[in-house]
């Protein structure tokens, strides 16, 4: 009897320190691959944007063509090397990336570093008010329908996320700007302040470039009233796109956690549904949710070309809509790596927090 009961304690006392160094040799294994993963990212679309920008043939030409003579043309496409092999040109593109030179622009010689610098706070800014309004449309309907599965609340809410995410962020842009803008006079049409970018960052001490941030830090709620006026039709347009999507994931998993043996028990142990709902069963389903937060970075993005165009907010995307026209191929070969580069970093960090908060989604 003595050897029975001796046998079994020796056991797993000896297994737990094996099972913990597991543990921790899994989170650094994940983060290490997910980093690794970033770089053939960015060069897998770093190649297509440059060699897709080469089929309207050089950069020179097509921005500068018909308006400069043939000789100072050529002159100009050999000074920038657009005259030598292909492949020539991609390997010393990819070493300039390399370096954090990510080249610059032809029509107003601009470094694309520096678009960045000057344009990138004001995009950023928009993809926040963008997510904030996303989360609060997106979570509480997702968890209403949820809760009201099959009822009219779930209905409503599934056919308010397709709507959503149907919708053109153009023509919401539009449509919001005639209803609040035009018509109810609420809200400007466009811009980010009502004074000009030079005038407000003189006015506003220490500014980071996110004007609400440097006027709330300031104390000048006057300018804080008035950014936040002009960013609510441009945040409510980007951001009913991610809700729509945001809604229907925030459903799908509370709808599976309900269901789960632990809030059962907890119902049978008379806890209260409210706190059934939101801890139980909402806390289990927000991994998903933030892991889609990282990949929605990119439809932001994307979305705020659209966005900044029909509201005139001076960010990357309206920038990059600008050298479109200018057909400054060069300049949106540039920004677009550089959101490539972005993109990627943030999906990683969304990988580490994911990783962090639940160790399943750990390889």
């Amino acid at each position: 009897m003595t050897a029975m009961i001796d046998l079994p304690v020796d056991g797993p006392a000896e297994q737990a320190p094996k099972s913990k160094n597991k543990s921790g040799g899994s989170l650094g294994k994940y983060l290490a691959i997910r980093f690794v993963l970033i770089f053939p990212t960015i060069f897998i679309l770093v190649t297509m944007v440059f060699f897709l920008m080469r089929l309207t043939g050089d950069p020179i030409t097509a921005a500068l063509g018909g308006r400069l003579p043939p000789e100072q043309l050529a002159e100009r496409i050999h000074q920038a090397g657009y005259d030598r092999p292909i492949f020539i040109q991609y390997f010393e593109y990819l070493g300039q990336m390399a370096t954090g030179n990510f080249g610059r622009t032809i029509s107003d010689n601009m470094l694309i570093s520096d678009l960045l610098a000057t344009y990138g706070t004001a995009t950023l800014e928009l993809a926040i008010n963008s997510l904030i309004v996303a989360l609060l449309i997106g979570i509480p309907f997702g968890i209403i329908a949820a809760y009201k599965r099959d009822k009219w609340e779930d209905a409503v809410s599934r056919v308010l996320a397709i709507s959503f995410y149907a919708t053109p962020v153009f023509f919401a842009g539009l449509l919001l700007k005639l209803v609040f803008s035009v018509w109810l006079g609420w809200l400007p049409v466009a811009g980010r302040a009502s004074i000009p970018t030079e005038i407000f960052m003189t006015q506003i001490e220490a500014p980071t470039g996110i004007y609400w941030l440097d006027a709330l830090r300031s104390g000048n709620m006057d300018a804080y009233w008035d950014v936040v006026q002009h960013s609510i039709l441009p945040a409510v347009t980007l951001g009913l796109l991610t809700a729509g999507i945001f809604l229907r994931l925030v459903r799908t998993n509370v709808i599976g956690t309900l269901g789960k043996d632990y809030v059962e028990a907890g119902r049978s142990r008379g806890v209260s549904e409210y706190r059934l709902l939101t801890r139980h069963a909402f806390k289990p389903a927000l991994i998903p949710i933030i892991t889609v937060m990282g990949l929605q970075i990119a439809l932001l993005l994307g979305g705020a070309v659209l966005t900044e165009t029909t509201f005139e907010w001076k960010g990357l995307g309206f920038q990059l809509a600008q050298y479109l026209t200018a057909r400054d191929y060069v300049a949106v070969q540039g920004i677009v790596a550089l959101l490539a580069v972005i993109v990627a970093l943030t999906n990683f960090i969304v990988d580490v927090i994911a990783a962090l908060i639940d160790p399943r989604v750990r390889y």
